[in-house]
């Protein structure tokens, strides 16, 4: 998630004509999260300053096995409706679908998901809905509160900084590229 407030941070004229700031941070944070390149990164980097996350009951694991076994188009589209309280249209703009197809998709993703989820299947068909719902908002309250988040003003400098030791190697590496071409310069001199 620091990464997407810095990429926030770096982009912040295009980010501040953005009609949803907030929404572009989101975007951005589940395409890093999705991205294959992120599973590359060595765990102790991705995972610096973050606890490891408590163990609540053990539904919340059913549940958390749940979703990430549903595709992730499926997974994003719960987290978002569900588990943010986004309405259908905005979920829909978020996910970059229509909302015909964001309403199956969240359909087949609950069906999905009382199948492999214990609690939502012996709950009333009215009331299973609410009782996702309220299931993935407190999995996401858990997961968000395992990792403290870091202040605005924390990642704002950690962005300049690493900003500004990108701008000391691209310094180092011209010089030594002029420092060569001088070099092979003088070596060729007669």
């Amino acid at each position: 998630m620091t990464r997407a407030f810095r990429l926030a941070w770096e982009q912040w004229p295009r980010v501040a004509r953005d009609e949803d700031p907030a929404g572009w941070v989101r975007a951005a944070v589940h395409e890093l999260a999705l991205s294959p390149w992120y599973a590359l990164l060595p765990r102790r980097r991705r995972a610096r300053g973050a606890e490891p996350a408590p163990a609540g009951p053990p539904g919340d694991a059913l549940l958390r096995a749940a979703l990430l076994a549903l595709p992730r188009c499926y997974r994003r589209t719960v987290v978002l409706h569900d588990g943010l309280g986004l309405p259908l249209p905005q979920t829909a703009a978020e996910t970059e679908a229509t909302c015909a197809a964001t309403a199956r998709r969240l359909r087949n993703a609950r069906e999905a998901l009382v199948d492999r989820v214990p609690r939502l299947a012996q709950a009333p068909p009215e009331a299973r809905e609410r009782l996702l719902a309220e299931q993935v908002r407190g999995l996401l309250a858990a997961a968000g509160g395992a990792g403290a988040t870091r202040l605005p003003a924390a990642i704002r400098l950690a962005s300049e900084r690493w900003n500004a030791r990108l701008a000391r190697l691209a310094v180092l590496l011209a010089l030594a590229g002029l420092a060569g071409l001088a070099f092979a310069w003088v070596l060729a001199w007669p």
